[in-house]
């Protein structure tokens, strides 16, 4: 069996309400949703949710809902320990079915397609080996090089030391010197189950990704946080025909 599972909850600070937000005649948290539920080799679509608005958009389309607990909806719980969780429930709704695989999501990560999940569930079921397969969107002009901080002087300085990424001397300006730099994008984390039985084995940040890593490559894809990234979904989502 392959589930998926969505994580969204109430109280968002940087955009408050962005999991229903409307974006181009649908709540966000409707894309990423929908997305699984068309995805015809996922066979039940769950959310994870402290939200009665994101419950009644999931109950209306047919994602069924995991009640979340008080302590894993703070605003410093983290997302890794939810899906656990969330997991957890599955197998329990489920009699401990065996599962083959789980899709993760994010309501408010509205950058992904029904195809893309097909296509990462193939690319696990092709190589065992692999832990899991996310979305991937390209971003050369965050590249680690350029990447600052601001010191206790109130200057600028590395975020991350040069000689990290070789002799100083051949670095320079140039976006694409480096080689491309890809960022998890939230899109979507398919992931076999090992990954969050033994979480803490998984590598940094996203410890639910387990170590190998398969990327999905696509573009544009990211999590929403604040209000003026929504130009950017509505643009991605005309693009794949999503509007």
């Amino acid at each position: 069996m392959i589930y998926a599972l969505l994580l969204g909850r109430k109280g968002s600070k940087g955009y408050v309400g962005k999991n229903t937000a409307i974006v181009l005649r649908h709540p966000l948290a409707y894309y990423p949703m929908s997305a699984a539920l068309y995805c015809e080799d996922v066979d039940k679509v769950y959310i994870s949710t402290n939200d009665e608005s994101l419950i009644g958009i999931a109950r209306k389309i047919g994602v069924e809902v995991i009640v979340r607990p008080p302590e894993l909806c703070t605003d410093k719980a983290l997302g890794e320990h939810a899906f656990v969780h969330g997991y957890k429930e599955i197998k329990k709704k489920n009699n401990n079915k065996k599962i083959e695989l789980i899709v993760l999501l994010f309501c408010n990560a509205p950058t992904i397609t029904s195809k893309t999940i097909s296509e990462g569930i193939t690319v696990l079921r092709e190589n065992p080996d692999f832990d899991s397969a996310v979305t991937v969107s390209k971003y050369n002009m965050w590249s680690p090089l350029r990447a600052r901080k601001i010191g206790n002087d109130g200057l600028l300085h590395p975020f991350v030391p040069f000689e990290t990424f070789g002799d100083p001397k051949k670095l320079n300006c140039d976006r694409d010197s480096q080689g491309d730099v890809w960022f998890a994008d939230m899109g979507v984390s398919i992931v076999r189950p090992r990954c969050l039985e033994n979480l803490e084995n998984g590598l940094l940040p996203q410890k639910w990704m387990g170590q190998k890593i398969y990327p999905l490559k696509q573009w544009g894809g990211l999590d929403v946080d604040y209000e003026w990234q929504v130009p950017l979904v509505e643009y991605w989502l005309k693009k794949h025909g999503l509007g």
